[in-house]
């Protein structure tokens, strides 16, 4: 009799898990000083602007290091780059439980976290699934767009409610035991740079294992002549300033300040978590099927509109079907712009170019996180700083529009 031997699981998907890990907790410790915002000012009297111009230079500097580490990756894979930043975050957040000037700050949660968290990002994970995946890539792509985008809010109840009882010292030190305990030892033990380490082909590849394509040697020269690259620069800068840094640096305290208790805050927080792990998956299954520049042309519509209506929201029920409606589109965009970056510049070269055009995004995350608290001083609230983002995203509309696949 012939045994029919169970076809096993392909390494990619392994691979694939242990990056979803990595980018879930490490991302969530980006949601952290949004928490912690007013607990800091009640300790250390600290303004509002100060506070949130460490959030800008944390978020600055994470772009920034983003298209370098990408091209480290590019030349010498993505581990044991990895692993230097994890260990740098690590240190970073941990020494943050000292702090007690605002310069510390800055040093520990703007400069250290910043750059160490570039590493950790989705410039990662399209690396990783670029090199992997040659079926459902954008699935995959969806898949990590999912954990490094709903680790930042699914941990904001868990991490809220730490810095209510305990303090913000506990919640932050909660983030750094994950990744100290459980996200450097599963990157140590499963993550490998390429199948060819494996002797193996990508995930739906065909023919004979061939060595790895090596990285154009000057990538950016060409992608910079190219009007495409600049398109989707521009549309994902205003993606990073009407998202992560409006929402995760002054929702909870814009929510407050419209009479909604802290934890509920952290809870649409949440939600929005859930319901982009269903979008940005969707995302991804999408652009498998039906192509990424319709898909992102829309995601950027729903999002402008949501915004504009944020003022408006007044009761429990509406913002939870607001925070329900806005997370289907949170990073449902990051699957569709990763993946258009890989077909026109190369698989090869996308640590690099999609590393740069991730530095625009958080580009326009740190103008969002500081101009918010600025207008917040000027005007008393948030309601300007939502409705002008909320026209920067449908003029981001305009901008995929006009991209070619």
């Amino acid at each position: 009799m012939t045994t029919l031997k169970p076809a096993s699981i392909h390494y990619a998907w392994i691979v694939l898990a242990v990056t979803f890990a990595c980018l879930f907790v490490a991302s969530a410790l980006r949601s952290v000083p949004g928490i912690i915002m007013l607990s800091l000012e009640q300790e250390f009297h600290w303004s509002r602007e100060t506070i949130s111009g460490a959030v800008s230079v944390n978020l600055l500097l994470f772009g920034l290091a983003g298209p370098f580490l990408g091209r480290l990756m590019d030349l010498y894979g993505t581990k044991s780059i990895t692993l230097i930043m994890i260990t740098l975050v690590t240190l970073g957040a941990g020494g943050s439980y000292f702090m007690r000037e605002p310069w510390q700050l800055y040093l520990f949660w703007g400069v250290i976290v910043g750059a160490g968290s570039g590493g950790t990002s989705i410039v990662m994970g399209s690396s990783v699934v670029n090199r992997w995946f040659q079926h459902r890539r954008g699935l995959a792509l969806g898949i990590l767009g999912a954990a490094f985008s709903s680790g930042q809010l699914i941990f904001t109840p868990v991490i809220m409610s730490l810095n209510m009882q305990l303090g913000w010292r506990a919640a932050t030190l909660f983030i750094v035991l994950l990744l100290g305990l459980i996200v450097l030892p599963l990157m140590m033990k499963f993550m490998v740079d390429d199948p060819q380490k494996k002797g193996i082909r990508a995930y739906g590849a065909n023919g004979v294992i061939t060595s790895a394509i090596l990285p154009d040697p000057h990538p950016m020269r060409l992608a910079m002549k190219n009007p495409q690259f600049w398109l989707l620069a521009f549309s994902f800068g205003i993606c990073g300033f009407t998202t992560s840094g409006l929402f995760q640096t002054h929702l909870i305290t814009h929510g407050v300040e419209h009479g909604f208790p802290e934890m509920t805050m952290a809870t649409s927080l949440g939600l929005m978590g859930a319901t982009d792990i269903a979008g940005t998956i969707f995302s991804g299954w999408l652009c498998d099927r039906f192509g990424k520049r319709w898909p992102l042309a829309i995601y950027y519509t729903l999002r402008g509109v949501s915004l504009m209506l944020l003022p408006s929201i007044e009761s429990t029920g509406q913002l939870m079907v607001f925070s329900a409606v806005y997370g289907l589109n949170w990073l449902s965009t990051v699957p569709a712009t990763s993946a258009l970056t890989a077909d026109l510049f190369g698989k090869q070269n996308v640590g690099i170019i999609f590393g740069w055009i991730c530095f625009a995004h958080q580009i326009g995350a740190a103008l969002a996180s500081y101009g918010a608290g600025y207008l917040h001083s000027l005007v008393g609230n948030y309601s300007l700083a939502f409705i002008t983002s909320g026209f920067f995203a449908l003029v981001a509309t305009g901008l995929v529009i006009n991209i070619r696949e």
